[in-house]
């Protein structure tokens, strides 16, 4: 029974507002249901409003165009039922009472003009927006429709959709047309409404009076100021939900490029531009400059943006690594999927199975917390960085390593990064994106407290100092080095050690072509008659992995040219090109055109001239055992020595001895530079600190 009570209650409603055109409510309860139907009218209006703002969609709210005529004519019923109060006995009600009290003040002309500025407010600017909106809205969709229901019938005949789904579109295309159809003429409604309350107001004013006069017996002051109190509150009793109505109105009829609720598109899209907020923060400050404005208010106004924006900056940032961190995780666990679920009809596309060959020569991957490093849309300058160096280092060495691959890696901790060559992991570290790391050069005065750790391209001791303990590290001697400096100096020291892997005959080619553009005939001569690009690249690698620079590559080519009987042999073709490139390499490992260098002991280098064998494809050291054995605990012994005092350790021998000491001595001593006495310009100093004899 209560559920067919409740089913039926509006049509009651409906019908209680009609009664009320004619039945005087004023008289019932001493004025309390006039009271109450006012409140309920307040409280209807205010869910409609926020209804409008919660819907993803108009069509959400179809029933809106019934809704906005039963609530006008509601409202208009209230009207005449407190009208007839006010013409009687001046009195409609607390609610009106009270609204006229406390909007006057005491003033009846400033309470009247009020009253007048609401009902021109709703008149002129929201309906009269809503009501063109309505009409436009309405016009366009129905002449859209013809468009709209081809593209069903062509997704129909194509067999992109149902004919389930192509019915549900042609109903929702005709329910859009008749709802927009619908409130073009119902925005009529709340015009009219509004031109009647104007209406309504001078009746009760001008009449009330009139009747106040005649027969209450009460002087014209008091007449004035109890019929214009009454007025005051009819109207803005009556006015406030008109108003609540119409920007419903016009909240339904604008929404059409809504996706989702007025409150969540409100907030993501003033939230997406954090700079927008900074940038009004700061002229909002800068106002502040302008003689007489409120400075106290204009300031906590301005900071509270820029509080705001630089907060949803970082937020941003966050939400942006952790994003790309998931999508990353996630496709990678979809195609693992996919590749488990369907392998055999994956791989059958050939083209698939070729992916799993690709390999990047040079490849970055980075934890979470360092992604907004490398992002540029971050804020991050690695890239940039990265960039400069590829820029120094083929100047310096002249060779353009490739593109480093950088990704995120989820699996590894979220502040490290691993540098893998050829797929394979070569060097990590681990840094705090927010420290500095400090490095003990020997000045430091007063050591400041900080997380010890291990500088990752050397292996330096050093610790991590935090932000705010900058300066004082800084004036305690320490050298500061920020995050993206420590990943780019670790990445070049790795890639100077592996250059010589990375070097491909695709580079080299690009490079012979310059070459060619420049000096063809040096280009002609050699290649491809005498050697190939291959065995170019060969010497070109051997020379990169000693740290010998080939950008002079037009002296190599001629050295190349000029020793065609020595081409056999690879590593007296080398040796005769490292001597050719004497100034280069005097001024890669010089400083101040000196050379301190420790020297080999003749009898050492006697005996490994004796066990040289001479092969078809060139000359092959086999060494004593004893011999051998013999030299490198000297070696080590000497370079111990010297080892902390000079920068870089050298070792110096005679041309015809010098590859093949490298090359016993380079397996337990690697990165030892070895040099020949050919290979040194005769205008540099050599002082001989150290010697290895037995």
């Amino acid at each position: 029974m209560l559920k067919r009570m409740l089913n039926n209650v509006f049509a009651v409603f409906v019908i209680v507002i009609v009664l009320s055109l004619v039945i005087p409510m004023n008289e019932f309860m001493g004025g309390a249901l006039i009271d109450f139907l006012i409140a309920l009218n307040i409280a209807l209006s205010l869910i409609i409003l926020l209804i409008t703002m919660y819907i993803k969609e108009a069509l959400e709210f179809s029933i809106f165009p019934t809704i906005l005529l039963i609530t006008t004519v509601f409202r208009l019923a209230l009207n005449i039922s407190t009208t007839r109060g006010i013409l009687t006995s001046g009195y409609a009600g607390e609610i009106i009472k009270t609204f006229g009290e406390f909007v006057m003040g005491g003033n009846p002309g400033v309470g009247f003009i009020i009253f007048i500025i609401l009902v021109l407010v709703n008149f002129l600017v929201i309906t009269k927006g809503a009501e063109r909106v309505s009409e436009v809205a309405a016009r366009f969709t129905l002449d859209a429709m013809p468009g709209k229901q081809m593209a069903i019938d062509a997704d129909l005949a194509a067999g992109a959709i149902t004919d389930e789904d192509a019915k549900n579109r042609r109903t929702s295309i005709q329910r859009e047309a008749d709802f927009f159809g619908a409130m073009d003429g119902a925005v009529k409604f709340v015009k009219g409404d509004a031109i009647m309350s104007i209406i309504t107001a001078l009746i009760n004013l001008i009449g009330g009076m009139a009747f106040g006069m005649v027969g209450s017996g009460m002087t014209f002051g008091e007449v004035a100021a109890t019929y214009s109190l009454a007025t005051v509150g009819d109207g803005l009793a009556s006015q406030i939900p008109a108003l609540l109505i119409a920007f419903a109105t016009g909240m339904v009829v604008t929404r059409t490029a809504s996706t989702g609720s007025f409150n969540l598109e409100l907030k993501t899209q003033f939230t997406q531009n954090p700079t927008v907020m900074i940038i009004a923060g700061l002229v909002v400050i800068g106002l502040m400059a302008i003689p007489g404005f409120p400075k106290p208010i204009l300031f906590i106004i301005g900071a509270s943006l820029l509080v705001l924006g630089l907060s949803l900056g970082r937020q941003k940032k966050n939400l942006l690594a952790f994003e790309t961190a998931e999508a990353e995780k996630q496709a990678q666990i979809e195609e693992e999927q996919a590749v488990a679920a369907g392998g055999d009809d994956y791989y059958r596309d050939i083209d698939n199975v070729f992916k799993l060959l690709s390999v990047d020569q040079i490849e970055m991957e980075f934890g979470y917390s360092l992604l907004h490093l490398v992002d540029e849309k971050s804020g991050g300058s690695f890239i940039e960085r990265l960039v400069i160096f590829r820029k120094d280092f083929a100047m310096t060495m002249g060779m353009v390593f490739p593109s480093v691959r950088m990704r995120n890696n989820p699996e590894i901790n979220p502040n490290q990064y691993v540098i893998k060559i050829k797929g394979e992991e070569v060097a990590r570290g681990e840094i705090l994106s927010d420290h500095y790391l400090a490095l003990d050069n020997g000045d430091v005065t007063t050591p400041v407290d900080g997380i010890d750790t291990i500088e990752p391209a050397f292996g330096i001791p050093a610790r991590w100092i935090s932000e705010d303990k900058k300066v004082m590290a800084d004036v305690a001697g320490y050298t500061l080095i920020d995050p993206v400096s420590v990943m780019i100096t670790h990445l070049s020291e790795v890639i100077k050690q592996h250059c010589h892997e990375i070097l491909s005959r695709q580079d080299v080619k690009t490079m012979v072509e310059n070459m060619r553009a420049t000096n063809p005939s040096v280009v002609e001569d050699l290649i491809p008659g005498m050697i190939s690009i291959g065995y170019l690249q060969r010497v070109l690698s051997m020379l990169l992995k000693e740290g010998v620079p080939i950008r002079d590559m037009e002296t190599i080519l001629e050295t190349l040219s000029e020793n065609v009987s020595a081409l056999k042999d690879m590593d007296i073709t080398v040796e005769y090109v490292r001597q050719a490139l004497k100034r280069t390499v005097t001024r890669r490992f010089a400083e101040a055109n000196a050379l301190r260098v420790i020297t080999l002991d003749p009898k050492i280098e006697d005996s490994i001239i004796a066990g040289v064998k001479k092969t078809d494809r060139g000359s092959v050291y086999v060494p004593d055992p004893d011999a051998a054995q013999s030299i490198i605990t000297k070696t080590t012994e000497e370079v111990e020595k010297v080892k902390d005092v000079l920068p870089s350790v050298i070792v110096l021998t005679s041309p015809i001895v010098r590859v093949y000491f490298k090359r016993l001595i380079d397996q337990y001593i690697p990165g030892l530079t070895v040099l020949s006495y050919n290979e040194i310009d005769n205008t540099t100093q050599i002082q001989a600190v150290g010697n290895i004899a037995i």
